[in-house]
């Protein structure tokens, strides 16, 4: 058995080209550098180092250990590390990316819970109608609705919202009421944009039957909220989370179309990076959502339920 101890000192010396360089680094003295190396080639029973009166060199043998182990001393490092900070409290900085209307209508009304349970954690946040490339803008943690395209990263599910297509009374008064699905290419719509910045086509589902709808878009804009209260001042019909029209349905704001037909319910997901180890600060506030969103949270609850 080998001590891992003077396979680092070796590292080292290898890696700074000397005895004197390696000690000095390591906050040692030279003969102490000098003897781990000696007792490393004695356990292998080969020679490390061809070494002169003034310098050393690495024999074959200590070209292919230097290889392997600076690789395997670093993932070691990185999990101690990583060990380490399990045993922390969650501090530092911490970078939080989502829409424009779940950070306005849902983050904000529930991230001071959050800020009391770990005062040490400092926020920044980006609300944002694209979806923020988390790696590059060095991103944390992101709060993505809809379908995830991206399978490098690691997604949490929150949870889903219905929606419905909605218009205003003085949108319908104006146009008139959709029957079927065919009606809505008469329409004004207000979608969001697919790929390629086209519109989003609409889905619509009855008795196993599917309808894809591709609308002629009056407006198209990348943010739910905007797309609502287009909806709520009469410019057309639009598809709404539940969670932004549910209460303006009830109150008359707002009226269901074709309630016999169902859009897909949207995901609403947290997403971080694979590749990179997961802080206390980015654990403890995926535990957190997770929590406070697993019930009774109103953002996912649907007014019109059994309605």
């Amino acid at each position: 058995m080998i001590d891992l101890n003077d396979l680092r000192i070796f590292e080292r010396v290898a890696a700074l080209g000397g005895f004197s360089r390696a000690a000095e680094a390591l906050g040692m003295p030279k003969s102490s550098a000098s003897r781990a190396v000696a007792r490393l080639e004695e356990a292998l029973g080969v020679r490390l180092f061809q070494r002169t009166t003034r310098q050393i060199s690495l024999t074959s043998a200590g070209d292919i250990l230097f290889e392997r182990s600076r690789t395997m001393l670093a993932g070691l490092e990185d999990a101690l590390a990583l060990t380490a900070d399990l045993a922390e409290a969650p501090r530092g900085a911490l970078a939080i990316s989502a829409g424009i209307g779940f950070g306005i209508n849902v983050l904000a009304d529930q991230l001071p819970g959050f800020l009391t349970r770990y005062p040490d954690v400092r926020v920044s946040i980006d609300l944002t109608s694209r979806n923020a490339e988390l790696v590059s803008e060095r991103i944390d943690v992101a709060i993505r609705i809809g379908a995830l395209s991206d399978s490098s990263m690691v997604a949490t599910r929150l949870g889903t919202l219905p929606q419905y297509l909605c218009a205003a009374p003085a949108y319908i008064d104006g146009h008139g009421r959709p029957n079927a699905p065919n009606d809505l290419a008469e329409h004004q719509a207000i979608v969001m944009p697919g790929p390629g910045g086209r519109p989003r086509p609409w889905q619509l589902t009855r008795d196993g039957r599917t309808e894809k709808l591709e609308p002629d878009a009056l407006v198209v804009v990348n943010d739910a909220l905007t797309i609502s209260k287009l909806v709520l001042g009469g410019a057309g019909i639009g598809a709404l989370s539940a969670y932004l029209c549910g209460e303006a349905i009830l109150s008359g704001y707002l009226e269901r179309l074709l309630p016999d037909w169902s859009l897909p319910p949207l995901p609403v997901s947290l997403l971080f990076p694979s590749g990179r180890e997961v802080s206390p600060s980015v654990r403890a506030f995926v535990d957190y959502m997770r929590e406070a969103n697993r019930s009774g949270a109103a953002w996912l609850e649907d007014p019109l339920n059994g309605r």
